[in-house]
């Protein structure tokens, strides 16, 4: 078998892992999901659950990957033989393999709105109806399949190349670019009149909206945003080497998924309240909303390509990570089957995306307990998969592992305190399983 790849460097791991997490989770996903759930006190449940339950269970999923250095399945049957508990990795890889079904469809929705800005048709004089134009998009098979083709053949371009030549290499270029052109267009939208109502909703939090269920969908874009409890990062800590200090690149990639769903917000919600827009439009906000309140600015259609720009950029490296966990557990760990299984990975993942591409037109009377098939499975791996495999993680790391095996690895390459991993290793123990399980049976009505 030939060797196991590496990452290169330590900025090309914590690139590539933010770029994981900084995807549609944190641009497309945290701000519908903030404006329909009472904008500043999601955004700050948002960060409590990164901090203490997000961050502190992504440094397990980092010891577990590096510990063993084999793919989500084949770590746990390592660690544990002969038990059940590799059956926490195929939740993850099932549910990677789920989301990336439907995240490819919004992916291709993005490439259809670049190819309407750039060929002049999203932006025309006089008023657009851009709720018309989204539902006529997304209503198009030909159109949705094709896009949703394009976007996968994107992904498996670069996963293909491996980990440095493919996944590090696109990561340390898009990153970097990513963050520029947010500054811009944050600036941008905070110099429009009237923005400071935006800015007070997105972190001024109303109390009287708490409830069970905002706490639970604040949970669970915590972990879709850091790509947690699916066994991704398990996966990319697979490929590090042992010098590599985990502590601090699990809490760099937490920190900078906050940031990112920040600058996101104060994006949107400045430029929606300025001009008179409505926060609560959705999962269409990025698509209805924004191209109506870029409509409004001068060179709006500049500053709208440049967001759809930033918006693919996030996506493609999520959806890297995404394949990537798929692929490793195909091809445990060698290289030189990479290539195939890329491909195979890529096109099942395509046709099983297709009745989700289809939901909102030919499928569209297709529904799931009252949900769009595209809306199911969304909501079952989101608030579902990635809460358990969270929950299963916790457990495993705090009850399953002996603690002294956990600080040798974690602190291998580290400075990380005693009394700091000490804090870490509660939180995996006690806090995270508690607050999921509460949260879960506040949600059902049972707390």
């Amino acid at each position: 078998m030939s060797k196991k790849e590496q990452w290169s460097s330590k900025i090309g791991f914590i690139l590539a892992a933010a770029g994981s997490a900084i995807g549609l989770g944190a641009i497309w996903k945290f701000p519908y999901m903030a404006g329909t759930n009472g904008g500043g006190v999601f955004f700050l449940l948002f960060i409590l659950f990164t901090v203490i339950i997000g961050a502190p269970i992504l440094l397990a999923e980092f010891f577990i990957g590096r510990r063993t250095q084999k793919d989500a399945v084949s770590a746990f049957k390592e660690l544990v033989p002969h038990s059940a508990w590799p059956l926490v990795g195929i939740l993850g890889v099932g549910s990677a393999f789920i989301i990336l079904s439907f995240y490819s469809v919004v992916g291709g929705w993005i490439l259809s709105y670049i190819f309407r800005n750039l060929t002049g048709q999203l932006f025309i004089e006089g008023k657009t109806d851009y709720n018309a134009l989204f539902d006529q998009i997304i209503s198009n098979p030909t159109e949705v399949l094709i896009a949703q083709g394009l976007f996968m053949l994107m992904a498996i371009f670069v996963v293909r190349g491996g980990i440095q030549k493919g996944i590090e290499r696109a990561s340390v270029v898009l990153m970097p670019a990513l963050f520029l052109l947010f500054i811009a267009l944050v600036i941008r939208s905070l110099t429009l009149d009237g923005a400071m109502e935006g800015v007070k909703f997105l972190l001024q939090p109303d109390w009287s909206l708490l409830t069970g269920k905002t706490a639970l969908l604040a949970l669970g874009q915590a972990f879709f945003a850091l790509s947690i409890g699916v066994s991704i990062m398990i996966t990319y800590a697979s490929y590090l080497g042992k010098e590599q200090d985990m502590p601090r690149s699990a809490f760099s990639v937490a920190g900078l998924n906050i940031l990112i769903s920040l600058l996101a917000g104060l994006v949107i919600f400045p430029a929606v309240f300025a001009l008179g827009f409505e926060p609560d439009a959705g999962p269409g906000l990025v698509f209805v909303v924004l191209p109506a309140v870029f409509n409004e600015m001068a060179f709006g259609n500049i500053f709208f390509f440049i967001f759809l720009l930033l918006l693919l950029f996030a996506t493609l490296t999520s959806a890297f990570s995404i394949l990537e966990i798929v692929v490793a557990a195909f091809t445990k760990g060698d290289p030189n089957k990479r290539k195939k299984f890329t491909w195979i990975a890529g096109i099942l993942i395509f046709i099983t995306g297709i009745p989700s591409a289809l939901s909102f037109g030919v499928l569209s009377d297709v529904t799931i307990f009252n949900k769009s098939i595209f809306d199911f499975a969304d909501y079952i791996t989101a608030n579902i998969g990635m809460p358990i495999g969270a929950l299963f993680i916790s457990i495993f790391v705090g009850y399953r592992m002996k603690r002294n095996d956990v600080y040798e690895e974690i602190t291998r390459g580290s400075s990380m305190s005693p009394k700091l991993f000490g804090i870490w290793y509660f939180c995996v123990k006690y806090v995270a399983p508690v607050a999921i399980i509460l949260i879960f049976l506040q949600s059902f009505g049972l707390f």
